[in-house]
């Protein structure tokens, strides 16, 4: 290694470590803090482990539904508190006293009840007594949901300190009240009773009214007096034998020495020991993604981008499962875990999507409480959704495999809860809710993948067909100052597509790169000779150094105008690698036989490169010297094009082009097949047509 290469290399190194510490840290802080043991089992299941005594007096808590059950039979005969308002009829006995005496003020009164005038105080003494009767009865305002129950409920009657009981129809309503006058006027004695009627009947209102803060203290009461335990176990009793059917019983008997563990016992053991062993989980998986991407994706390790996009999804699972586990009314199942996946194969290939789908899955598993059950349904959605060739450019293909993807997972809860139940008529309701609820949140991949391009720099199919526009500026004046050009990048990413189809590489990626590769040549399109239809070639005015450095200017000048157009880097890497380190062959040969007193500086006539690193740059370089080698054929034959094709790739190897190509043996040789088979049908003869004899 170069000095000049050391500070970059250390800063790489740093780089790797302080993110695979940071990952591993933030891991383990958000582990748990107490220590687990697992004694899952279910109703009806056969008990596997060694047999299970307990190993402490532990009381045993009774289930959901038989505790509600108890608590319901308990509230059965709950009476409900209602209160008398003394105030109440006191204000409204002095409120008909001066309604009385108000309304014989009017003449017209005096006039039509006379009677009523000269005895007020009769009047204003018997109306009064109505009253007082009915309010010490009680005028009820019933809640509706006890008026419901019929006029046989029984309410708990508060009336001072004193408390009784009664049922409703003992007391008056305001309807009933209104009754009562009804009935009782006419034989009160009074020789104009219906004077009283309307006054009366504005001084009713109800007095016994409920009282909600009274009852609820009662009636919590009475649940807290339900036991939550239906008995003890003692130390050493066995709670499930090896091989035996977990019954009812004895699932709430192992469910309660969990709870006990967790709450109690759990929190006794040394945090310290808790975290160390968290903290070696945290690390064993962190170590064994980082191994992956050193064997498998060490492009992904080169780049401070790349790797921290790929672990920012490892640590957003992390947290969102250790926040949903924290958060009561939300559950792990709601989490769409298989958007990782989608965006990973948008970006990447299908191998890191699934690799680091497992890592997520895994270390959501030791955050959560939910069991093997929610670890299986999440690896299994992430699979079919790369089973299914998700792509996010095509919707049909798309929402076909999210649809997919709930399929499964609602055939994997179905047979899940078979196992567990025996039967369908368990379903977790709520489960199911948020595992539909997970499958619409998956659609929002779907607008993550533009706006993660333009966060981390990515280029997407999106972007790319958008590149691919000839009415893009750059294309445009490309197809003007040079259109020989332009169409030889045209057939060179068309070859280009075939053999990437061959073999699995990104064909759009390779279309797209072969319009711009060559836009360097704007600046000079006289001299490249797909532009010099009809004319002189400006070459032989130059020096075959001049005639070099112009050739060559293509490819720095291009990466200048590629990088002044905003183009993404990872197309930049295309005008710079299609020729790799390779000689300007032609007037490199031609100064050496001309020159007769001294041999040519090589370093003045070779491209300044790079070589291709990728697939898809060694297809690339290869489909671009096939085209322009097959395209100067002057009479092209199947025999002459594929000895052409087989030099030039052998030239390639010989200079050492591929030497930093991923590419294996296997899939060069097909590619080598596929470029045979398009020159072939690009220059195919035609038939000869005959001429037409004249009859």
């Amino acid at each position: 290694m170069k000095w000049s290469e050391m500070p970059a290399a250390y800063g790489l190194v740093l780089m790797r470590v302080s993110l695979f510490a940071g990952l591993v840290a933030f891991i383990t802080f958000l582990l748990p803090s107490q220590g687990k043991i697992k004694l899952d089992a279910k109703p009806g299941q056969t008990w596997k482990k060694e047999s299970l005594y307990a190993p402490f007096d532990f009381a045993v808590r009774k289930s959901a539904d038989e505790l509600e059950q108890e608590r319901r039979r308990a509230l059965t005969d709950f009476s409900p508190y209602y209160r008398f308002d003394e105030d109440i009829a006191e204000a409204r006995l002095a409120q008909f006293e001066q309604l009385v005496q108000g309304q014989l003020q009017s003449p017209a009164t005096l006039e039509s009840f006379p009677d009523a005038g000269n005895r007020s105080l009769v009047y204003i003494d018997y109306g009064k007594r109505l009253l007082r009767k009915m309010f010490e009865r009680g005028i009820i305002r019933a809640m509706p949901e006890h008026a419901e129950k019929g006029k046989t409920f029984v309410i708990n009657v508060i009336s001072g300190n004193t408390s009784s009981q009664q049922t409703l129809e003992y007391f008056y309503t305001e309807s009933s009240a209104l009754d009562f006058l009804i009935d009782t006027l006419p034989a009160s004695g009074l020789t104009e009773p219906d004077f009283l009627y309307p006054l009366l009947e504005k001084s009713i209102v109800p007095n016994l009214l409920y009282d909600a803060e009274l009852t609820e203290n009662f009636r919590q009461e009475m649940l807290a007096g339900v036991s939550e335990y239906r008995g003890v176990v003692k130390k050493g009793e066995l709670i499930a034998a090896r091989n035996s059917i977990v019954t009812e019983d004895i699932w709430l008997e192992i469910n309660s020495v969990q709870e006990l563990y967790d709450k109690e016992i759990a929190g006794r053991f040394s945090p310290s020991g808790i975290g160390a062993g968290y903290f070696i989980l945290a690390l064993l998986l962190c170590t064994v993604y980082f191994i992956y991407l050193q064997n498998r994706e060490p492009s992904i390790l080169s780049n401070w981008r790349k790797l921290v996009f790929t672990l920012f999804w490892i640590a957003l699972y992390a947290w969102l499962i250790h926040w949903a586990e924290e958060t009561n009314p939300i559950n792990a199942y709601f989490i769409p875990f298989s958007i990782a996946p989608i965006i990973l194969q948008t970006f990447y290939n299908k191998r890191l999507a699934l690799f680091t789908h497992v890592i997520i899955i895994l270390t959501a598993s030791f955050i959560t409480s939910l069991g093997w059950d929610f670890t299986f349904l999440q690896l299994l959605a992430g699979i079919v959704v790369l089973l299914t060739n998700v792509d996010v450019n095509s919707w049909p293909k798309f929402f076909f495999s999210i649809f997919s993807m709930l399929v499964a997972s609602l055939l994997a809860f179905t047979g899940l809860t078979l196992v567990e139940h025996g039967n369908l008529f368990s379903w977790n309701w709520t489960i199911l809710t948020w595992i539909f609820l997970s499958a619409f949140l998956t659609l929002l991949a779907l607008p993550l993948v533009p706006l993660l391009e333009s966060i981390f720099g990515f280029v997407s199919a999106f972007r790319l067909r958008e590149l691919m526009d000839l009415n893009r500026p750059l294309l445009r004046e490309l197809a003007i100052k040079a259109p020989g050009t332009l169409q030889h990048s045209i057939q060179v990413g068309n070859l280009s597509e075939a053999a990437a189809r061959e073999i699995g590489a990104d064909a759009l990626l390779l279309k797209c790169a072969a319009l711009y590769h060559d836009v360097g040549k704007m600046l000079h399109p006289e001299y490249f000779v797909e532009n010099q239809s009809g004319i002189e070639s400006p070459h032989e005015e130059k020096s075959n150094l001049d005639s070099a450095r112009i050739i060559i200017s293509h490819v720095t000048e291009g990466e200048k105008m590629a990088r002044k157009s905003g183009m993404p880097p990872l197309l930049i890497d295309f005008i710079t690698t299609h020729h790799g380190t390779t000689r300007v062959e032609y007037f490199y040969r031609k100064m050496l036989n001309e020159s007769s007193d001294e041999m040519p500086d090589e370093l003045d006539f070779l491209y300044p490169g790079p070589k291709p690193h990728t697939k898809e740059q060694t297809i690339f370089m290869m489909a671009d010297s096939i085209e322009a080698a097959c395209r100067s054929l002057k009479q092209p034959t199947e025999q002459s094009m594929n000895e052409l094709i087989d030099n030039i790739i052998a030239g390639k190897i010989k200079m050492g082009q591929l030497e930093e190509s991923p590419m294996s043996f296997n899939e060069l040789e097909r590619c080598r097949a596929a470029f045979k088979r398009f020159m072939r049908s690009v220059h195919h003869q035609r038939i000869e047509y005959p001429e037409l004899k004249k009859e």
